[in-house]
């Protein structure tokens, strides 16, 4: 819980359920005492609500990327998770989708750009709904919830792009509904690659005989299954040229935590912290 409209929606709303539900705040240290005033708003709605309060200071300070403040949000989120065998549950909504699809293509995104917010470690209740709906559902239900500064300032891609949308004559409705036909197209894509890479797996002749785009789709479901992440495309594309001309008994830091192990004709898959290898020479 941010404390904002969204996350202040989702608790009135999941506290009205038969979940039982404990209530997380990131304090990410980017506003200094307006963080932790945010912190001590949640908090209290945790009291309110008689619910179980977990929290944790980032420190990242007011240069802290979007990037890093989300990796450390959810780090700790599935800490918590993993602790009390729960479920992360997260606010995001429609107009979040839009957003995110927009930041895919404005970053260069392949296909899976459209096929957003889909995580399956994560529970999204709210996205068919409009940040709109959810500002009328906290008024209908004299809901309280505080803004974040940091929705407005421009230093950060989002932000800028949140601006310009608003502006532009988009119809968030279409992009939905291809959202919809993208992830539904993607089950059967993910389908098919998971068969094939049962057979092929750990081998660096079958990936190196494949055309680039259909290479990284496979490279990435292999890591997946065994680093639970899915590095990014431009990762991928670059472990993929290190797999043509890597030596035998080389290794190669993909990111997020992934390293590849290379031998003569294969490669093994590791996670960081982990002693866990896939991938067999076929």
């Amino acid at each position: 819980m941010s404390g904002g409209v969204d996350s202040v929606v989702l608790l009135d709303m999941l506290a009205k359920s038969d979940h039982r539900i404990i209530v997380a705040h990131i304090d990410h240290g980017i506003r200094g005492e307006d963080s932790a005033a945010d912190a001590r708003f949640v908090q209290g709605l945790a009291k309110q609500y008689q619910l179980p309060f977990v929290k944790t200071a980032l420190h990242l300070g007011p240069k802290a990327s979007e990037d890093q403040a989300r990796k450390g949000r959810y780090e700790f989120l599935f800490r918590e998770a993993k602790k009390y065998s729960a479920q992360v549950v997260t606010a995001h909504h429609a107009d979040d989708a839009v957003e995110t699809i927009a930041l895919n293509l404005v970053r260069g995104t392949g296909w899976r750009g459209l096929a957003v917010l889909v995580r399956r470690d994560i529970v999204r209740p709210l996205v068919a709904l409009t940040k709109q709906q959810l500002y009328t559902y906290a008024v209908t239900h004299r809901l309280e919830w505080v803004e974040d500064g940091t929705n407005r300032d421009e230093r950060y891609l989002r932000n800028r792009l949140r601006k310009r949308l608003g502006q532009a004559d988009v119809s968030r409705s279409s992009l939905l509904r291809l959202r919809l036909r993208q992830l539904q197209l993607r089950r059967e894509i993910d389908q098919e690659t998971l068969r094939l890479t049962g057979r092929w797996s750990g081998s660096r002749y079958f990936l190196n005989m494949l055309d680039e785009s259909t290479a990284i789709e496979m490279l990435g479901v292999i890591i997946a299954q065994v680093c639970q992440v899915r590095p990014a495309r431009p990762q991928l594309a670059r472990a993929l040229y290190v797999m043509k001309t890597a030596a035998s008994g080389a290794r190669y830091q993909v990111g997020d935590g992934v390293t590849l192990v290379f031998s003569a004709e294969g490669y093994k898959v590791m996670a960081k912290n982990s002693k866990s290898i896939s991938g067999k020479r076929r």
